[in-house]
């Protein structure tokens, strides 16, 4: 009984979190209330607080839900035994076509990105979204530094530097094709700039950029 119970919890707290997901996505995490995510649910809003306890917890288990394995999978990736460079370009690669792809992942970061004002309760927001960046930055700076320290010349920016600059190229691609609505194959045209970026630094020649796609390939 108690674990047809737990499994019974478990089922209702996944069905707030998809009915969080529409609502949030259809009018803004600051337009909806709790009172909307339990009706699209069909549940009351005791269901909510027993699970969450308030808008914001909420809003961090629905981006937990779809974020926590991309990031586990791109912390494996990191650990490849491939080239530091090769592995930079499959974590983006990843991220690009995970987003591209799955439904849910997109959809969590057009609100995420589109549809939370950092303002009063959900200011905390913010805070948690630069967290997030600067986990899968610090995860380049490490490859990117290996890079640099295998080059026979020094290099004219930093690892940290060079690491906040491709995060920035992720994030503009990504804002970018969310507000054109997927106008442009992301996964195509940002990977592209990717090895653009890597070949401004001195890491990707052009002749090993067709060649870095196709050992993506094989590594997926």
């Amino acid at each position: 009984m108690a674990r047809r119970t737990k499994e019974d919890a478990e089922v209702t707290r996944h069905r707030l979190l998809d009915a969080a997901e529409q609502v949030f996505h259809a009018r803004g995490v600051s337009g909806a209330s709790l009172a909307d995510v339990a009706k699209e649910a069909s549940l009351t809003r005791g269901a909510i607080y027993w699970h969450f306890k308030d808008k914001l917890a909420l809003f961090d288990a629905m981006m937990q839900r779809a974020i926590l394995p991309i990031e586990q999978v791109l912390t494996a990736t990191s650990r490849r035994g491939c080239s530091p460079v090769e592995r930079v370009l499959a974590c983006l690669d990843l991220l690009f076509r995970t987003i591209e792809n799955d439904a849910r992942m997109r959809k969590v970061f057009e609100i995420a990105m589109l549809k939370v004002e950092h303002v009063g309760e959900l200011a905390a927001v913010q805070q948690r979204w630069v967290s997030g960046a600067e986990r899968l930055t610090a995860l380049l700076e490490q490859d990117l530094a290996l890079a640099f320290s295998e080059r026979k010349q020094a290099a004219a920016v930093t690892p940290a530097s060079a690491a906040r600059g491709l995060q920035a190229l992720f994030d503009g691609m990504l804002y970018a094709w969310m507000l054109r609505q997927g106008g442009f194959p992301l996964e195509e045209q940002g990977m592209m700039h990717v090895r653009l970026y890597l070949h401004g630094l001195g890491l990707l020649s052009m002749e090993k950029m067709s060649a870095a796609s196709r050992e993506i390939q094989k590594m997926e």
